[in-house]
C-alpha cells in the first residue's frame, strides 16, 4: 500500500545519513564524500551515501535548489524531462524524471513519491517510486525503480551547509561492472559539485525567475491537480522488465556530467 512518509521515516533516513556504520568509502577527494554499501558480486542494487560541504550557501537557497524544477533544467545537464504530475497533501506529491545514462546504456526514468520536511535549520527530501494508471512505462526509457532516495541538508555555520544524497535504485537491468565504477568514482563527485555551484547561482536566478513563486514553502500558490493515493500503486522492481545491459562496452563519448555544465541563459 501506498502511503506518504511519517516522522519515523524521516528519522530513519537522517540516521542512514549520518551514520558510518556498514558503509565502505568509495571517495573522497575535494570536499566531496561517496560511500556504498551491497557491492558484493557486482550487484547493481547497491546503495550509495555522497557528502559535500557547501560554502556561501544557505541550507534554505540548496533546498530551493532541489525544488525548483523551473531551476533545474538550467544545471542538471543529465536530466531530460522532469515535471511534477500531481499533490497528495501540502509536503508531498507525484512527479516524473527521466535522466540521460552514460552511452551506450539505455535512458531511465523514474515515477515517483516525493515529500519534504523542513526541520528548524534543516531540511529533508526523500521519494520512492509508484505507479500511476496515466503514467505507464515507455518504449523510449527503461523504467527504473528508486527504492529509497533523498537529500538531507544541514545548516553550517553562519552561510554553509551540509549536504547528504542517499540513494537505492534498481535500474533493471545487469549492468556492467565499468558503470558501476564509473557512478561511485566519476558520476556521482561530479552531481554533488553540481549542486553545489547550482546554489552560488540560484539566489541570482530566481531574482529574474518569478522570485516569489516558492509553493514547496507556500502551499497555496501549488495549482497542481490533487492525485488521490488510491490511485497508486507500490511500483515493485519484479513488475518491470529487466535488460541485460552487462556485456557493453564504454563508448568513447561526451557524458554531459562536466563540472562546468551551465548553459547560458
Amino acid at each position: 500500500m501506498v502511503r506518504i512518509p511519517d516522522d519515523a521515516d524521516f528519522n530513519s533516513f537522517r540516521e542512514q545519513c549520518e551514520s558510518s556504520e556498514g558503509w565502505q568509502s568509495q571517495y573522497n577527494k575535494g570536499g566531496v564524500m561517496v560511500w556504498n554499501q551491497g557491492q558484493e558480486a557486482g550487484r547493481a542494487l547497491q546503495k550509495l551515501k555522497m557528502r559535500i560541504v557547501c560554502k556561501d550557501v544557505s541550507a534554505e537557497t540548496l533546498y530551493d535548489v532541489l525544488h525548483d524544477t523551473h531551476y533545474r533544467k538550467k544545471w542538471d545537464t543529465n536530466m531530460i524531462e522532469t515535471y511534477d504530475i500531481g499533490r497528495l497533501t501540502v509536503n508531498a506529491d507525484v512527479g516524473y524524471y527521466s535522466w540521460r545514462c552514460p552511452s551506450p546504456l539505455k535512458n531511465r526514468d523514474f515515477v515517483t513519491l516525493r515529500s519534504w520536511l523542513p526541520l528548524g535549520n534543516d531540511y529533508m527530501i526523500i521519494n520512492y517510486s509508484v505507479k500511476h494508471p496515466k503514467y505507464p512505462p515507455r518504449k523510449d526509457f527503461v523504467r527504473a525503480v528508486s527504492l529509497q532516495t533523498g537529500y538531507l541538508i544541514q545548516t553550517n555555520g553562519a552561510n554553509g551547509c551540509i549536504l547528504y544524497y542517499l540513494t537505492q535504485v534498481d535500474p533493471k537491468g545487469s549492468l556492467p561492472k565499468w558503470v558501476v565504477n564509473k557512478v561511485s568514482q566519476f558520476v556521482a563527485p561530479k552531481a554533488m559539485k553540481k549542486i553545489y555551484k547550482a546554489g552560488l547561482k540560484y539566489q541570482d536566478w530566481k531574482r529574474k525567475h518569478n522570485p516569489g513563486f516558492k509553493p514547496w514553502i507556500y502551499p497555496e500558490q501549488n495549482t497542481l491537480p490533487t492525485v488521490n493515493l488510491a490511485e497508486l500503486e507500490i511500483q515493485h522492481a519484479h513488475e518491470l522488465e529487466n535488460i541485460d545491459e552487462s556485456g557493453l562496452s564504454e563508448e568513447k563519448t561526451h557524458i554531459s556530467d562536466e563540472e562546468e555544465g551551465f548553459p547560458k541563459e
